[in-house]
């Protein structure tokens, strides 16, 4: 059972409409369109969370083992005729971006009537570019989750579309839930900035172990020890924040001694107008330039 967790990310009308909804109570079958790293990752965790796995069917042209697998032990239905698709009440969108037309268009015309809630994790795709497929009254929930969702430790923000009821989103959310915690954004032109920060952000995580591991190996240390060195630091640091009540800052200051060590480094990386916070600023502004753009071109 999921239930969104109060806090920044959820407006007082967010809480007012707060619904607990499990994924074995679903109001009818369910297509998982794509099957790739993310959408493998939801799947496991619907399954994991008790959702009948006679009420997923899955589209899937290159199937990975690993999906395959799932497949097998679980009973699943893999790449259904029409008349299956027909009657699915949720369809999950995870498909690439660049492909998601091609792979919408031989639905529309098993929905003509009908109006199942959507929900799609695929970048740049806007609420729009899904209701020219299956009509203006279709409920859309965009949404971006992260690649550390693969081990239920990512982050997934949404926006709906006006139609989508408080259950629906209520459903949204404990789908999303598969892959860790869930927010809601109240426009859709947040979602730019939502991918710029948490759907991008795992990236710069691991450009700064790699930066580094390679800093390591520069003052001498083995590759081994550097490289052990790096991932433990990112990934202990980064349990540490989850886990604390204290802000980054607080704890930033916890670790630097006035004239210490990581203080000489500091004032490195926080120096005024070139520092890690003035990049990081730019590179966020860059990714969510890039996400307009793609919505732009879909």
């Amino acid at each position: 059972m999921y239930l969104p967790k109060e806090g920044k990310g959820m407006n007082d009308t967010a809480r007012r409409h707060t619904r607990v909804t499990t994924l074995t109570d679903l109001p009818g079958p369910l297509l998982l369109l794509g099957a790739g790293r993310m959408g493998s990752a939801m799947l496991r965790g619907w399954l994991a969370a008790g959702m009948d796995p006679h009420r997923i069917v899955i589209q899937e042209p290159v199937p990975s083992g690993m999906l395959r697998e799932l497949i097998e032990r679980h009973g699943l239905v893999l790449n259904p005729p029409k008349e299956v698709l027909g009657r699915i009440a949720i369809l999950v969108a995870a498909v690439k971006p660049q492909v998601m037309d091609e792979a919408l268009a031989p639905l529309a015309s098993l929905f003509a009537g009908r109006t199942p809630l959507v929900l799609s994790i695929a970048a740049g795709r806007t609420i729009a570019s899904f209701k020219r497929h299956f009509g203006p009254a279709t409920p859309v929930v965009r949404a971006m989750p992260n690649t550390p969702g693969a081990i239920g430790r990512g982050i997934a923000a949404f926006c709906a579309s006006p139609e989508v009821t408080e259950e629906q989103k209520a459903i949204a959310r404990a789908l999303l839930a598969a892959l860790g915690e869930v927010v809601e954004v109240p426009e859709e032109d947040q979602m730019d900035a939502v991918t710029a920060v948490s759907g991008s952000g795992p990236a710069y995580v691991f450009l700064l172990a790699e930066c580094l591991e390679a800093a390591a190996r520069a003052q001498g240390l083995p590759d081994a020890v550097a490289t052990r060195l790096a991932r433990a630091t990112i990934a202990g640091a980064g349990a540490l924040l989850a886990q604390s009540p204290e802000s980054p800052a607080d704890l930033r200051e916890a670790v630097t001694s006035p004239g210490g060590t990581t203080a000489a480094a500091l004032a490195l990386l926080m120096q005024e107008g070139g520092g890690l916070c003035h990049l990081m600023r730019l590179a966020v502004e860059a990714a969510a330039r890039r996400s307009r753009e793609l919505a732009g071109e879909n």
